[in-house]
């Protein structure tokens, strides 16, 4: 009897310690979730200043995208080409300075943002400095609503570390850095890489392609004169019928299968030869990205992961912090800039806010 007891008190003890160990392996890799972040930013960034503001973002944009979920997608792009030109700085953001000049909007590759979408990040900082006071700077609500459109369309929810600050001025120059829909894989690599993202950075983004839609011109060389042989006939098909010529004003899908759901379903339309831009279809032609594609169309987690670790990374491209530039009061104009809309909202707010007192 004393050794049966003896048995079962050793057991006892060996099965306690592989669950402590286990949960020490836990928490070791639950802290270990979060990657680095850049000095100047924190993930805790406005708990005094505005401890409600990521609620007062993902609230509003329920809103946003309960009447226009293409939005969600039209966020996402602005945040790519805000931080791809001269960092996460809210520059893209900015009108021209006099009518005869142009601004980062005004650009080829940006005339087609959203301007619904870029309203809308307007909103929410009328609404989070109507809050909270001017303390939360348009490049990191660019940043939120960017992770809230992917979480919200069915995407993965990945924390983003925050305090960046708003440029004073903008670069018309460095737009023609931004990679486009005729882009080669060689060409895509090279560009990201520039900016510190690996192979596996670059699948992993363009994966944001999962949701939205273009505009006839950034594929119709893919279908019209000649069919592109890496492009399915079927597919072709049903985009010469929506794309008669390049300057049609109809849109297409950037995913056949789920077009307003983040999902992995893009990469399984690479593999299907029913990429909508060269930029897609090529991965999965590439030896250098094939395996990576077909990795992500088998095993949404792992899409997932990554995806969120290349938009924490791209988040942190060139910001400012500190002292550096300034909190707008308005996204569209520098705070020494006034337009006469911007000083009419901003004596409005500063009304509203007094009348809280």
């Amino acid at each position: 009897m004393a050794s049966r007891n003896a048995a079962s008190l050793y057991t006892l003890v060996l099965l306690s310690s592989i669950v402590l160990l286990l949960l020490s392996h836990f928490q070791v890799s639950e802290a270990q979730v979060k990657p680095p972040i850049v000095k100047g930013l924190s993930w805790t960034f406005y708990q005094s200043s505005c401890p409600q503001l990521e609620s007062l973002v993902r609230n509003h944009l329920k809103k946003v995208f309960q009447r226009d979920i293409g939005q969600a997608a039209g966020i996402v792009r602005i945040f790519f080409h805000d931080c791809f030109v001269q960092g996460c700085d809210g520059s893209v953001l900015l009108d021209a300075v006099s009518p005869n000049d142009e601004s980062e909007k005004d650009t080829p590759p940006n005339v087609t943002l959203r301007p619904e979408a870029l309203q809308t990040i307007e909103d929410l900082r009328a609404l989070v400095h109507k809050q909270c006071g001017r303390v939360v700077s348009c490049a990191d609500l660019t940043v939120l609503a960017a992770r809230e459109a992917v979480f919200l369309s069915g995407g993965p929810n990945f924390p983003v570390p925050l305090g960046r600050r708003d440029s004073l001025n903008f670069s018309v120059a460095g737009t023609d850095n931004l990679p486009g829909p005729f882009s080669k894989t060689g060409g895509l690599l090279s560009a990201f890489g520039a900016q510190k993202f690996d192979t596996t950075d670059v699948v992993a983004l363009s994966g944001a392609h999962s949701f939205g839609r273009s505009h006839c011109g950034a594929f119709f060389s893919r279908i019209s004169p000649t069919l592109d042989s890496t492009m399915d006939s079927s597919f072709a098909a049903s985009l010469q019928a929506i794309c008669p010529t390049d300057s049609s004003p109809n849109t297409a899908n950037l995913d056949v299968r789920t077009p307003n759901i983040f999902d992995n379903q893009y990469y399984v339309d690479l593999m299907n030869r029913q990429g909508l831009f060269v930029s897609d279809q090529d991965l999965f032609t590439d030896a250098r990205t094939k395996n990576i594609v077909v990795s992500f169309a088998k095993n949404q987690k792992l899409f997932f992961d990554k995806f969120s670790q290349a938009m924490i990374k791209m988040s942190q491209l060139s910001v400012l912090t500190g002292k550096q530039g300034e909190i707008r009061a308005k996204c569209s104009a520098t705070n020494g800039r006034k337009t006469p809309s911007s000083v009419l909202s901003s004596v409005v707010e500063d009304m509203e806010e007094l009348t809280q007192f």
